[in-house]
């Protein structure tokens, strides 16, 4: 008789702290992509508008997008095969690979062309890291969890993923303080890079003390006569497999269209439209979003151990209905505000409503699929959805914006948000499906 690692509660503790601490590096590393676009855009593109150029680094930004479907399928088959703990510690070796070369590249002023190129193939590089570490995260933190508060500490994954964005804010905010804005737009804006290949050293220290779950343990126990399946690339007997579970990939598809594209654009696209379209300075941008941001990550917590209580689905059915009905007032009002503080509260008023899907959307998928493929179910449909939807909205905006339609973008949040409360309303109660979790 085989068994399972049996975690104490404060290892079980200490393994969701490192890999909710390695997840909120990654995606610092990310998203100071975006906190420094305004900064760096002049530096790889020719010289043009203000919005000409954020087009060129939003465009980069959505393709890094583009990769993160490869990094799902990559990362969560191996993470399904080899585990998850050993699929974590690659996707952040490949995020501190990317961030030391968007570091290091030269300017387009001194090789031209290839300048742009290679901030290109650092977003590839890191398009593939987030792309594997959303699922193999997800199913990591649902799996390390207990039934009981399962909401609770899933949530962990989306407060470090915007942790990683608030933490992006600090450093911008300090090199604001820092240095002028001559000196961010030559070489300041390279620190944050450096930072986050550093920092991303250190959460690989982290992982590699975590222990692996139980459930894949186990699954992997089951498996324990067939030794040489393990340590393959993705084949098409495991794509097969996912689509053995078509109900459950639809529905991650559908949970993630609305949120995605809700949480991009009062996130990341959020600092730029207070810029380019309310006419606020960069320094109160940032502060704005920093501010948001601190308050936005105190709902994850809370709503995720509602969850637990109430159950999903209502939780995610808060969000559809406030994103449908409020997108467009909301937008439209922020538009017009030129008091900081005002435009403080709409945000984070956009923001609590975005926290009901945020908060809980990693565990809703993860209790979707059977262990042997749910780092897979829960990465490849996210990580296409995302891709398609999330990272286009920056460029999306963008566009309406430089053709005079920005209230299409509006309507197109709402569209999508609809969409998936459509999907929540259909969908059964997650909660109680826990016979594939192994506590």
């Amino acid at each position: 008789m085989t068994t399972t690692t049996v975690f104490p509660p404060v290892s079980r503790l200490r393994s969701i702290i490192s890999g909710s601490i390695g997840n909120l590096v990654e995606w610092y590393d990310w998203y100071a992509y975006s906190a420094f676009a305004l900064y760096f855009a002049p530096v790889f593109f020719p010289k043009g508008s203000t919005t000409a150029q954020l087009l060129n680094t939003a465009a980069i930004f959505a393709v890094g997008f583009l990769m993160r479907p490869l990094g799902a399928w990559l990362l969560g088959a191996y993470a399904d095969r080899n585990g998850r703990r050993a699929a974590l510690l690659l996707s952040v070796r490949l995020m501190a690979g990317g961030s030391l070369l968007i570091a290091a590249a030269p300017g387009y002023a001194s090789i031209g062309v290839v300048a742009p190129a290679l901030l290109l193939l650092a977003r590839l590089v890191q398009g593939i890291s987030v792309g594997g570490e959303y699922g193999t995260s997800a199913t990591y933190l649902s799996e390390m969890a207990g039934a009981k508060h399962r909401g609770f500490w899933s949530s962990f994954q989306y407060l470090t993923l915007m942790g990683g964005q608030l933490l992006a804010l600090v450093v911008q905010l300090g090199l604001q303080q820092l240095l002028t804005p001559a000196q961010l737009g030559e070489w300041g804006w390279r620190i944050p890079f450096v930072i986050g290949a550093l920092a991303a050293m250190g959460a690989l220290y982290l992982r590699t003390h975590m222990g692996e779950t139980a459930a894949f343990e186990q699954q992997q126990s089951t498996v324990s006569a067939n030794p040489e399946g393990k340590g393959r690339v993705p084949s098409p007997s495991q794509f097969r497999l996912l689509m053995q579970y078509p109900r459950a990939v639809l529905t991650v598809v559908g949970l993630t269209l609305g949120g995605t594209l809700a949480f991009y654009t009062f996130t990341t696209y959020a600092q730029k439209f207070l810029v380019n379209t309310s006419d606020f300075t960069k320094e109160q941008a940032t502060m704005i979003s920093f501010g948001v941001m601190a308050v936005a990550l105190l709902f994850q917590p809370l709503l995720g151990a509602i969850s637990d209580k109430v159950g999903r689905r209502p939780v995610l059915l808060m969000f559809g209905i406030g994103a449908t009905l409020g997108t467009v007032p909301l937008l439209r009002q922020l538009a017009q505000t030129h008091d900081a503080w005002l435009a403080a509260g709409l945000l984070v008023a956009a923001l609590f409503v975005v926290s009901g899907y945020t908060s809980i959307s990693a565990v809703v998928k993860a209790e979707l699929f059977p262990t042997e493929i749910r780092a897979l179910g829960v990465g490849l449909p996210f990580a296409l959805t995302v891709a398609i939807f999330g990272g286009t909205a920056e460029y999306v905006a963008l566009f309406a914006k430089q053709h005079g339609v920005e209230e299409w973008f509006y309507w197109y949040v709402t569209g999508c948000a609809l969409l998936s409360l459509l999907v929540y309303w259909r969908m059964s109660e997650t909660r109680a499906e826990k016979g594939t979790m192994v506590e």
